[in-house]
């Protein structure tokens, strides 16, 4: 195990320690005795000089031509491919998803790079013909400020990179605050815009708790744009502080999402993708598959060769190559399932496997829970209603398609969903129907691209979405402006006339 890593606040270029020189340790979650890296315990005055330091930085920043912005990024993007296999190591000892996964979070901003960059030429603005004549009219885009960013621990690359990018191509300056239990790969991700010509300021880091370093940042009366991914909870906080000072909040929430299985699906393309979208990041994503909704018909069939992978699927390290599921990311998340695991069982669900935390050996120094499966599930259980981010999957049994929309619906959430059908017009239907901002079709709940919008409705969202043709709108203002070149004509007949 190497030696830990010091990380202070990057503030106006400068990599400084928290005021207070309070400091907290992040540790493998895999290898509790893996002490990851050691970081500022920031509060309200770190906070503020960040502040500071993007202001002063936006005066000339947000001058500096969109293309050239963008070009940085494109630079950027080069050196995360150069590094995507060290990044990739650091993400899963601070976080604890598998190698393979952890990859995938690097090429989604690597991804998020090359499309964020070339949008500094693609920053289209509208003309329209005026209903007047000698008179031309046109909308363009400009840069808001300092935008706040606070980012959760299960995607620490990717998700940073769809907020922090889309808001320095807009000529933004940004202030992140990490989720503490992931802030690696935000540097990581960092280090790169730097090597890559990012000036001084531009981009600030302050790591620390949400309390004590989020809610300041939020309340931060320079600070007019706020982005934040999270819990639902701690969401609406988000908002309700945002609203006082009428910010721009960008949420992206929890969910509860439903993978649908008819009796005329694939079920072993079913199959593969249920596993996948429920144990695949230990169910930590807020993608993940925590509903299996499936026909009678084939409910018995399909949930007994799931127990059966589930059961085989290898648990440990990440960074062992071999693991396919990884530890939670802390032992307060453990405590969350099991406590969600007791109460499956006291509302009546039956438990076919899992539901217990791994012990022994390697297991002892980590924070691992078996994959857990549930039948017997209602739609009024909490563990059918309630974000538990853990590898627990619920299964709800229906007789029809409408039934299956309306299980599906009937939660607070709406982010993700898929349907496995081989019948065109049911997928149409459900396409239609399921109140969620992504569903797929024959694949599972999981998978986003960067190229189109990501986000989702009711408790999830509020409306913005992130990524895609619509990732710059929540970062740029549109400013609208019209030209009445009337009286130009007069004066130029005048003085022709002359």
């Amino acid at each position: 195990m190497s030696a830990p890593r010091i990380f202070h606040n990057l503030i106006g270029g400068e990599f400084v320690p928290a005021q207070s020189g309070k400091t907290f340790e992040r540790r493998n979650p895999a290898d509790t005795r893996d002490v990851v890296g050691v970081f500022a315990d920031s509060d309200e005055r770190d906070v503020h000089a960040a502040v500071e330091a993007a202001k002063a930085a936006f005066a000339t920043w947000s001058k500096v031509p969109a293309p050239k912005r963008g070009e940085i990024l494109l630079r950027a993007a080069e050196l995360l491919q150069a590094r995507k296999e060290q990044y990739s190591r650091d993400l899963t000892r601070e976080m604890g998803k598998p190698l393979f996964e952890a990859g995938g979070d690097i090429v989604e901003a690597i991804g998020m790079a090359q499309y964020a960059g070339s949008e500094g030429r693609r920053m289209h603005g509208v003309t329209t013909p005026s209903e007047l004549p000698n008179k031309f009219q046109m909308s363009i885009r400009q840069p808001i400020g300092v935008v706040g960013l606070i980012t959760p621990w299960n995607f620490p690359m990717a998700i940073a990179s769809w907020k922090m990018l889309p808001a320095i191509v807009c000529g933004n300056t940004v202030v992140i605050k990490p989720g503490e239990d992931a802030s690696v790969s935000t540097y990581n991700l960092v280090q790169c815009l730097m090597e890559a010509g990012l000036p001084p300021g531009v981009v600030n880091i302050v790591t620390g708790y949400g309390p004590k370093a989020g809610q300041p940042l939020v309340e931060h009366p320079d600070v007019p744009v706020i982005s934040f991914t999270g819990s639902t909870e701690t969401g609406r906080l988000v908002y309700e502080l945002g609203a006082r000072r009428i910010k721009r909040v960008s949420l992206e929430m929890g969910g509860k999402n439903p993978l649908i299985v008819m009796p005329d699906a694939d079920l072993d393309l079913a199959l593969d993708g249920v596993l996948w979208a429920a144990f695949g990041t230990t169910g930590q994503r807020c993608t993940a598959t925590s509903r299996l909704i499936v026909h009678r018909a084939v409910a018995k069939e399909l949930v007994d060769r799931i127990v059966a992978r589930a059961q085989s699927l290898r648990i440990g390290n990440g960074l062992d190559p071999a693991t396919e599921m990884g530890p939670l990311v802390n032992e307060k998340q453990v405590q969350r399932v099991l406590n969600y695991i007791e109460i499956g069982k006291q509302e009546g669900a039956t438990l076919l496997c899992g539901g217990y935390r791994l012990t022994g050996g390697d297991y002892d120094y980590g924070h691992f829970i078996a994959p857990t499966v549930f039948t017997n599930v209602t739609p009024q259980m909490r563990i059918a209603r309630e974000e538990i981010f853990g590898p627990v999957l619920s299964v709800l049994e229906v007789d029809s398609l409408d039934e299956a929309v309306a299980v599906a619906n009937d939660v607070a959430y709406g982010l993700s969903s898929a349907i496995y059908t081989r019948d065109i017009n049911a997928a149409f239907r459900a396409m239609q129907a399921l109140q969620a901002g992504i569903v797929y079709i024959n694949a599972p709940t999981i998978g986003a691209e960067i190229h189109l919008p990501f986000g989702g409705v009711k408790a999830t969202g509020n409306g913005h979405r992130e990524a895609g043709p619509t990732m710059l709108d929540v970062f740029s203002e549109w400013k609208s402006v019209y030209i009445d070149y009337s009286g130009a004509l007069q004066r130029a007949q005048i003085d022709n006339a002359d």
